[in-house]
């Protein structure tokens, strides 16, 4: 079943139809699950990523490496096989133009990441298992983000 892309949606993969409260709980869930495989894993160690970051261990380029792979295997799969959403909706990836602005995001975001020691998956994670310093940082990502709405159309693209 294809679905006509919701005009009112300011992104391709904007559901059609909107989820009641109680589906929702599967990203509950799932979310819950992957902060379990953050802590499991130790990515969410501030050692890890300086470790990372003074090129000292592999550990995180292997797991960054895996989540890599996985992703495109993953991609591969749901374009191959034309897999659909649990609703039913067909799953659009959008070519995405290279900009300069890209290079300057990523750099910004890898200095953050290496100064706090986290970035946007890991953040709950790390909140969750009680670094509630990491709290300052994730003030920091909703503030930069905010920042970013507010200046987006004023930016080079």
């Amino acid at each position: 079943m294809k679905v006509d892309i919701n005009p009112s949606c300011d992104a391709q993969n904007e559901l059609a139809q909107r989820e009641s409260f109680l589906s929702n709980i599967k990203y509950l869930i799932v979310g819950t699950l992957f902060g379990i495989v953050f802590v499991k894993a130790e990515i969410i160690s501030w050692f890890r990523i300086q470790e990372m970051f003074r090129m000292q261990s592999f550990h995180m380029y292997g797991v960054i490496g895996t989540a890599v792979v996985v992703g495109m295997i993953s991609l591969f799969i749901i374009k191959k096989l034309n897999i659909k959403t649990l609703n039913g909706e067909e799953i659009v990836i959008a070519k995405k133009p290279f900009s300069k602005g890209l290079i300057y995001g990523g750099f910004m975001f890898g200095l953050g990441w290496a100064i706090t020691g986290a970035c946007p998956g890991p953040l709950f994670a790390q909140i969750g298992s009680g670094y509630l310093v990491v709290i300052v940082t994730f003030l920091s990502a909703v503030f930069g983000t905010w920042t970013y709405g507010l200046l987006q159309k004023h930016l080079p693209h």
